[in-house]
């Protein structure tokens, strides 16, 4: 991701199209988790699906090879991210019954995760320093087979069906308030990210950051991100998900505004990747326990489904796209000051909608 917009420069298409083809790769996350969640439900063989994804979703990649033009390219990433967009829902939902009463230690499972994104993107940015980052896919090709392989490694679960009778308890959960709220709160949050996820590393080089530097301050956030991961069953026994939430949002307005308007100053901008653990870090492990705890066992996949599409899916789709059209029409800056009011209208819909809740572990 840190890269994929510099490719995709590159190769000569405009800041619209960059951000049009980058909103492909959300886009699939609105269908494709509840498809596969649904699955996932009702099957029960999420390990299963999980294997199927990463080698679909790989093989579907080697259509990047061929180099096709604007609409062909955004058809090549629609395919594989379907399938590939499959696989982390699936994967949280097989951590958390694999924890099962110590789920509040999901932190220490997900923090591996990130500590791969650190690596790949710190190694990548040296490699990129060498070579064109025309070869970007040849760079990225290892790691989609290896997540293939990785899923072998797996046991198969006896999963649990879901029966038809607990279908007609989805509408009344997804229709409470605190849900609502959540979900819009987790739209706007990503859609603050579109300008992020989009155009971060061309507001970077746009700044004469070398390419070893943006893929060490992408870094850098991530390991903020695993620093919180780390101490999250903490935080969560102290703090109720609402408090949790507030703080976080409102730390994360702070981030894109810092990185509207203070990007040259090198200090600052290592303060604002490290508010990273907050923007997402902090507001992910959050909505992996309200989703817990809101939708039971019957519901689990579908709830991390919807969360994943409404949020990473449609928002992150609709952030990346008009984070295109401000970029095009005057600059990555204003585009940071739309992820800043982004942030400010989900912090009153946080405040009005998040319900005081007694979490499951206090």
């Amino acid at each position: 991701m840190p890269y994929w917009s510099l490719y995709l420069q590159d190769r000569g298409f405009s800041y619209l199209e960059i951000a049009t083809l980058m909103a492909t790769i959300q886009l699939t996350k609105i269908i494709a988790p509840s498809v596969w969640g649904w699955l996932g439900d009702r099957s029960g063989q999420r390990v299963r699906l999980v294997r199927f994804g990463a080698l679909v979703g790989a093989c579907c990649f080697l259509g990047v090879f061929l180099e096709p033009d604007f609409v062909g390219l955004a058809l090549v990433m629609l395919a594989f991210t379907f399938f590939w967009n499959a696989i982390l829902p699936l994967y949280e939902v097989i951590t958390l019954r694999g924890l099962g009463s110590n789920r509040a230690r999901y932190g220490r499972v997900r923090l591996w995760g990130s500590v791969g994104f650190i690596g790949t993107v710190a190694g990548v940015g040296a490699v990129l320093e060498f070579v064109p980052v025309g070869l970007l896919p040849w760079i990225v090709l290892p790691v989609f087979a290896g997540i293939a392989v990785s899923t072998f490694m797996l046991p198969a679960e006896n999963g649990v069906r879901r029966g038809h009778e607990t279908s007609a308890g989805l509408m009344a959960i997804v229709a409470s308030t605190s849900v609502v709220a959540f979900f819009l709160m987790n739209f706007l949050l990503q859609v603050s990210h579109g300008a992020y996820y989009t155009f971060f590393s061309i507001h970077l080089e746009q700044y004469g950051y070398s390419k070893v530097a943006i893929g060490l301050l992408w870094s850098l956030g991530v390991l903020a991100e695993i620093g919180l991961f780390l101490v999250m069953h903490r935080v969560f026994t102290r703090f109720s998900l609402r408090h949790i939430a507030l703080t976080a949002l409102t730390l994360t307005l702070l981030r894109w505004v810092l990185i509207a308007e203070a990007t040259s100053l090198l200090a600052v901008l290592i303060f604002a990747q490290l508010l990273h653990a907050a923007s997402y870090g902090a507001l992910h492990a959050m909505s992996v326990q309200f989703i817990h705890d809101h939708f039971g066992k019957g519901h689990h996949g579908q709830g991390q489904a919807l969360y994943s599409g409404l949020s990473f899916g449609a928002g992150g789709a609709v952030g990346a796209w008009l984070s295109g059209f401000l970029v095009e029409g005057s600059g990555t800056e204003l585009a940071f000051w739309g992820s800043a009011l982004a942030m400010a209208v989900a912090l009153v819909i946080a405040w009005w909608g998040l319900r005081p809740r007694r979490h499951a572990v206090d």
